[in-house]
């Protein structure tokens, strides 16, 4: 290795500080967890919508300038539908109108938003002998008589609302409305606090002569909060299930708790240090703690497998330790750095959400060093002599039989034979895997299962309604002096825009001012449809745009400079999205100039189509990042190309594997699961190291072959690896049964590449090490 020798100085150095003061260290960190545990109680959970999106894209620079001017993306739908009813009755309009107020005054809605019947941005126009009449669809003076209700049934199919606001049958009644970003104090709206309200409404309203049904990213997240709280219970179950094992390993209770003390102790240690660094738990960070304790365990086992081999041989408890921490400090801090690497790559991605999972899983690996190489091994230390230790589970006869069984892979022919089978599997992963997609696949809010109450809210809304609950908006501006929208020319270029998007079989309706320009010529010309065209003068678009204004915001600003607008898509699965952005794209190439511009996107499929560019330029980059830094830490520490290609090679066979493997399931590349390839390879790569380390030992300390090392370092290392691999697989697995889709998706791929780095370490690192003569290159160089 690199630099051996110095590298062998220091931790003789280290060892023998840490175990001459090893009382005091222990009551260092005593002292340590007991503080920081203290601060863990400050820490806090949250959700800002700002953080899941790129605020650093070109299409959030347009979403933070006009998101005043014409509303975020952060909306919220209350549909509510009576039962065996229309919506025309006394008693529907009446909790219409009680709801629609309950609405307005939520701490952290934008009271002007608010959208429904009884609203006075709800209105109606119709032509009449005398000209025009219009108004309010719900008068400021109904009081619920049969007359009132006909003539609300008439304005509303007399409006451009129904459909919008208000099913086409009759059936349901939408309340809409925006959220604010930020509180007056610049805080983070909470998003929880508002989710808690929505519910409180839909418990207040809903019946069995009532359905409410509710959507939007605060209810989303708060229900996905309430299904990350889930991740508790499976971290209890992990816990016992772990516990459980360790002492079938270990055949002692003693170790199991050693083991489960430092594997916690890290956790103790970030979550006290979360709250000093304004860190805080959301419903996707809640997972890292579950993470660390998992990878804590791995290379604890690692340390007390080896600590245990010492006092077979002979030696004290002491010396046992020291003994163990000399042999697995550089491979274990190694493959901890390893670990820190696959977490610190995904910090490539510019979200903010992702940047600070980084900086929390990171932090946890780091503190890993300390609890799992220092404390652990000083403990073991004090490990009492008056209980007995036995032979843990991978010691023994039979062991011993699939250990020899194992070796026989090293034969030349059967050697070949895995080579062969694992280039067939890498070969269709491949091409499969070239079908993964970015972004979501599914209906709904893929965080949550199809069958959560919120996707079933979602599915309802949107059969019932003609508007979309996916919209993207495209900002048109304008150059030029008084209100350059009523020039022809313009007002043509936008009626081009709107008639091009919505050839779009993803789209299912464009809301903009050429639209309503369009409307409101044919309604001034008797309602003849033959004239739903653009006027020819400035002087009748001018009647257009004035209509326009009595809708404040929702067609143009106050001059007339910026018109938005409002594609409503079919879904917001990656490929539509995708699609219609690259319609939009091409239009506005075609067609910007001096006097229009064409720009992308607010709409909160605007604000996905920036989170799936950015993921899919972060994506392969990330990749990359992560096998080169890899391979350079692995070449580092074994001072050899070979070595490197045969710890690396089977990493980036298991993860092409698992690339097909997401999408067998239907699972996209997106925020959520972007980190676990990087998860999966930084604590996969610790297989490798830990075996061959010790298989590189064998051969130039020992002078043993590679048949013979590789036996060794089985009956040293292997047990404890496969071990761990399968704990470790079993317990991030038990995320099926979470009621998020999210951490289902995880814990399934997680597993997955967990398992099957193991058996890459286990099978094809040794394999293709026998291919390329390894054995023989390592003797040679300790000459």
């Amino acid at each position: 290795m690199i630099k051996k020798s110095f590298l062998k100085t220091l931790v003789d150095l280290s060892s023998s500080f840490i175990f001459s003061y090893r009382k005091f260290l222990l009551s260092v960190f005593i002292l340590i967890t007991i503080t920081l545990g203290f601060a863990s109680t400050r820490i806090q959970t949250g959700a800002d919508f700002l953080k899941t999106v790129p605020t650093n894209h070109e299409y959030m620079k347009i979403f933070s300038k006009y998101k005043t001017s014409f509303g975020g993306a952060n909306k919220i739908l209350i549909a509510i539908s009576p039962v065996n009813n229309s919506i025309y009755t006394k008693d529907f309009l009446t909790s219409l109108s009680k709801l629609t107020e309950d609405v307005f005054f939520i701490d952290g809605v934008e009271r002007s938003s608010v959208t429904s019947l009884f609203t006075p941005n709800v209105r109606f126009v119709e032509v009449v002998e005398e000209g025009f009449r219009a108004g309010n669809i719900i008068s400021a003076d109904f009081s619920g008589t049969t007359n009132q209700i006909a003539r609300v049934k008439e304005n509303v199919l007399k409006s451009n609302w129904n459909g919008r606001i208000v099913a086409t049958d009759g059936s349901s009644a939408l309340v809409v409305a925006t959220l604010i970003d930020r509180d007056q104090s610049g805080n983070a709206t909470d998003v929880f606090k508002i989710a808690k309200s929505l519910e409180n409404i839909r418990e207040k309203y809903e019946s069995d002569d009532l359905k409410v049904h509710i959507i939007g990213y605060a209810k989303a997240v708060g229900d996905i909060a309430d299904g990350a709280t889930g991740v508790i219970v499976f971290f209890g179950f992990a816990f016992v299930l772990i516990m459980i094992l360790l002492f079938v390993y270990f055949k002692s209770w003693a170790l199991t708790l050693y083991t489960l003390i430092c594997s916690s102790v890290p956790i103790i240690w970030l979550l006290g240090l979360m709250p000093f660094l304004g860190l805080s738990l959301d419903p996707m960070s809640i997972l890292i703690p579950f993470l660390i304790f998992s990878i804590a365990v791995s290379h604890a086992v690692q340390m007390v497998n080896a600590w245990k081999n010492e006092v077979f041989n002979g030696n004290s408890r002491l010396e046992s330790s020291r003994l163990a921490f000399k042999s697995l400090f550089i491979p274990g801090t190694t493959a901890l750095l390893a670990n820190a690497i696959g977490f610190g790559v995904i910090g490539v991605v510019d979200i903010d959400i992702v940047k600070e999972l980084v900086l929390t899983a990171t932090i946890g690996v780091l503190l890993m060093i300390l609890s799992n190489k220092l404390l652990l091994p000083v403990l073991l230390s004090f490990y009492p002599k008056t209980i007995q230790l036995n032979k843990s589970l991978g010691n023994g006869e039979f062991a011993d039989k699939f250990w020899l069984f194992l070796q026989k892979i090293l034969n030349l022919k059967n050697s070949l034979w895995i080579i062969i089978i694992f280039s067939v599997a890498s070969f269709f992963c491949f091409f499969y895997a070239q079908k993964i997609q970015i972004g979501d696949l599914g209906i709904g809010v893929p965080e949550l299962r199809e069958n959560s109450r919120y996707n079933q809210d979602v599915l309802a809304i949107t059969n019932s309604f003609d508007i979309a609950v996916d919209s993207l908006k495209v900002i048109v501006e304008l150059s030029g002096k008084d209100s350059p929208c009523l020039n022809k020319e313009v007002m043509e270029s936008v009626d081009e825009f709107e008639y091009v998007v919505k050839q779009n079989e993803n789209v299912i309706a464009v809301q903009g001012m050429a639209g309503l320009v369009r409307k409101i010529n044919q309604t001034y010309s008797e309602n003849n449809v033959r004239w739903r065209v653009i006027p020819e003068s400035s002087i009748q678009i001018a009647q257009g745009v004035g209509y326009a204004t009595r809708l404040g915001n929702t067609f143009m600003n106050a001059g007339c400079t910026v018109l938005p607008i409002t594609i409503f898509l079919r879904d917001h699965q990656s490929q539509s999205i995708k699609s219609v952005v690259a319609d939009i794209k091409k239009f506005a190439k075609e067609n910007n100039n001096q006097f229009i511009n064409y720009k992308l996107a607010m709409g909160n499929a605007g604000l996905m189509a920036a989170t799936n560019e950015v993921i899919a330029t972060s994506d392969t980059l990330v990749n990359f990042a992560l096998f080169i830094s890899v391979s350079i830490l692995c070449l580092i520490i074994f001072n050899s190309f070979s070595v490197t290609l045969c710890i690396v090679l089977p990493l980036l066979l298991v993860t092409m594997a698992c690339n097909a493997l997401m999408v067998f399931l239907g699972i996209g590349v997106k925020v959520n699961t972007l980190p676990v390839i990087a998860l999966g390879v930084g604590v996969g790569v610790d297989y490798g190291i830990y075996l061959f380390e010790r298989i590189s030992h064998c051969i130039k300390v020992e002078n043993q072959t590679l048949k013979e090392a590789y036996l060794a370092s089985l009956k040293l290392r292997g047990s404890a690896s496969i071990f761990t691999a399968i704990i470790m697989s079993i317990a991030v697995m038990s995320w099926v049964w979470s009621d998020l889709k999210f951490q289902q998706d995880m814990g399934l791929l997680l597993g997955f590449m967990l398992f099957f780095n193991m058996i890459g370490a286990i099978i094809l690192v040794p394999v293709i090490a026998n291919i390329f003569k390894i054995g023989k290159k390592l003797r040679s160089e300790s000459k």
